[in-house]
């Protein structure tokens, strides 16, 4: 049956909602102008609240979420976040603080702040983090312009970057950004960087070198000591993409191995639900030679107080209003608080278990081309399915029809059919071996059936799109009365 809209479930005089009849004997037009009153009553459905309540229940089952079934999607750390967080956050002594309260009012939150702050410089072994960047690749972004600023201090005349062919498509955007040239350099046959091939590019107009550890193949930069040591003699400073740091919490510290900057992704790693755009949640740790460089205020304490902190010598300034995404610093907060360090070592543990589980299970299916010190997530190929005329879009579409999210197609580049898988820590072996079965039986369709695939997703709300017309010709359903459209029209 063709679900309805929540206007076409309205019944005219139906109420959802009680309230005490009003005391005042005044009409609105005591309180506003008439001329910014409106002429016709807006086209609301006349619904109960058990009507309302159904309607975006149903809404929402059309949707696939974490909590709705396996969300494999790499590079993403689609993890379940513990719903403590976001009640916590519904305390009203958090959502009805105002960012330009005096400092002696907002006591409590400043100290989560300085402690996360704290916490994160710990687990990364930088010196200072500031929280104000609100995404990974805003933290990115930052961490660019530090770079930047370093060195126009030091009247250095840099002007390229180099990164791997393995790096998050933002290393090279955020590069550009602030007028470096990006040098590009090939992963060598186990999907690290090549040192030879980084050798002969480095130069004194090197400023950096931007690093995703572990990289986009789920694969760990074994070699990353030795990069920053070439990298350092030129005076170029080392970044570390920290979207992955998942894989690393509790063992590997980015400040021990030679890395410089390096941002987090509060929004992946430290449980915050992310999706549609945000919330986000950044920070950016360096190294002590650094630090006049953050961005600004960073919170500091002094005799049991804590206070904003805007005497940051040469300060790249203010990168976004205020402070950051505040109550995504609460739930990171709670989320480390709750775990601890033991706590922090087994998510890196669960992470790189699940992850090689997967990768096992599934290597005679889809072939691995990188396979040697996988961490978090792993990307298999579906290349072979190409003779049956299937491509790993078709893989990606039928998995929908299992009632699994598809992992991320197409990426990296350097695996031809990519299909990038990520299980993260918070999924069972029962879910991973679920998951195991649909991609088998969907390897063998694509042998027996391809047309099956091709004409993928058929379970889902919507089928199979033609995704360039949908783009180019939106459908979008309105369901505004003639009335109101033509008030509408004259406004």
């Amino acid at each position: 049956m063709e679900p309805k809209t929540i206007f076409e479930k309205s019944v005219k005089g139906r109420i959802g909602y009680s309230l005490p009849e009003c005391e005042i004997d005044k009409n609105l037009e005591d309180f506003f102008p008439t001329e910014i009153l409106r002429k016709v009553k807006p086209n609301l459905p006349e619904v109960s609240e058990l009507d309302a309540m159904r309607h975006y229940i149903e809404i929402s089952a059309k949707n696939h979420f974490i909590e709705k079934g396996f969300y494999p999607l790499g590079s993403c750390t689609m993890k379940y976040n513990p719903k403590i967080n976001d009640i916590v956050n519904t305390l009203l002594g958090l959502t009805n603080l105002h960012p330009y309260q005096p400092e002696d009012t907002i006591q409590g939150a400043l100290q989560i702040m300085y402690e996360l702050q704290n916490d994160l410089s710990e687990i990364s072994g930088m010196a200072e983090v500031s929280l104000q960047p609100v995404a990974g690749a805003h933290s990115e972004f930052a961490g660019a312009n530090i770079i930047y600023n370093y060195h126009k201090n030091k009247g250095n005349q840099k002007t390229k970057i180099i990164m791997p062919d393995s790096a998050h498509g933002t290393n090279p955007a955020t590069s550009a950004l602030h007028g470096y040239e990006v040098v590009e350099i090939k992963s060598n046959e186990q999907g690290k960087v090549d040192i030879d091939a980084l050798k002969q590019v480095i130069a004194k107009d090197i400023a950096g070198f931007m690093l995703t550890n572990p990289n986009t193949l789920g694969v760990f930069e074994t070699e990353v000591k030795e990069i920053a040591e070439i990298i350092h003699s030129v005076d170029g400073l080392m970044y570390m993409d920290g979207a992955n740091l998942n894989a690393m919490l509790g063992y590997i510290r980015p400040g021990d191995i030679g890395v410089d900057i390096v941002h987090f992704n509060l929004h992946k790693t430290f449980s915050t639900p992310h999706g549609g755009g945000g919330p986000g949640g950044g920070g950016i740790g360096v190294i002590k030679k650094l630090v006049r460089f953050l961005p600004f205020p960073i919170i500091k304490k002094e005799n049991d107080k804590y206070y904003f902190d805007y005497n940051i010598k040469n300060s790249i300034g203010k990168v976004h209003s205020f402070y950051g995404n505040f109550l995504v610093m609460v739930r990171a907060y709670i989320y480390l608080k709750m775990l601890g360090e033991k706590g922090l070592q087994r998510v890196a543990e669960n992470a790189i278990i699940n992850t090689n589980y997967l990768m096992k299970k599934l290597e005679n299916y889809f072939p691995v081309p990188y396979q040697k010190d996988v961490m978090h997530e792993f990307v298999a190929s579906g290349e072979k399915f190409k003779k049956y005329d299937v491509k790993t879009l078709d893989i990606a579409k039928r998995l929908l029809d299992y009632g699994f999210h598809a992992p991320t197609i197409y990426f990296p580049l350097i695996v031809h059919e990519a299909l990038m898988i990520e299980p993260t820590e918070t999924e069972s072996k029962e879910t991973l071996d679920s998951f195991i079965e649909a991609m088998i039986k969907i390897s063998e369709e694509a042998e027996s059936n391809p047309e099956k695939l091709k004409n993928a997703p058929e379970n889902t709300p919507v089928g199979r799109l033609d995704e360039t017309a949908a783009i180019k010709n939106l459908d979008v359903k309105f369901s505004f009365d003639d009335e109101i459209t033509e008030t509408a029209n004259k406004r």
